[in-house]
């Protein structure tokens, strides 16, 4: 019987040894902040932004339109792409307006003319057909979207 009631003990005490192990244990490691994929997202999210700062310094030079250079002495009046790479640009200078034609490492002068009188419309405001502004459409729009219903 005291054999029995020994080897009841040695077992209780075995079978209670993890319990306490694993109450004493320190608690779980944390991941490591710089791991592979935590690397690579910052390095994605860093190359999404470069390439939205490209991207929009791209679209700045391309679609500005260089309005007010030399100090208001020199305005781009109209443009318009007749070719690839090839453009006819009015361009006002003080009291004269040139029309220029340009392309890849030319510029020529096709024509050159006085600045209206008119405040640099060269359609007549009689003459002229006005375009709907967005919402005269949209109201349209809408009215007739209520009559079929």
């Amino acid at each position: 019987m005291k054999r029995f009631v020994a080897f009841a003990a040695l077992f209780l005490l075995l079978l209670s040894m993890p319990a306490a192990y694993s109450a004493a244990a320190p608690a779980a490691i944390p991941p490591s902040p710089l791991s592979f994929s935590r690397l690579l997202q910052v390095a994605l999210g860093l190359s999404i932004v470069l390439a939205a700062v490209v991207g929009m310094t791209w679209l700045l030079r391309r679609f500005t339109s260089g309005h007010g250079l030399a100090g208001g002495a020199l305005k781009i009046i109209s443009g318009v792409a007749v070719g690839p790479k090839e453009r006819v640009v009015l361009v006002e200078l003080r009291d004269t307006w040139l029309v220029l034609g340009v392309a890849p490492g030319q510029v020529n002068m096709l024509h050159s003319l006085p600045k209206p009188e008119s405040g640099g419309d060269l359609i007549p405001a009689e003459g002229k057909a006005r375009a709907p502004h967005f919402s005269e459409w949209l109201n349209r729009a809408i009215k007739g979207r209520q009559r079929e219903r």
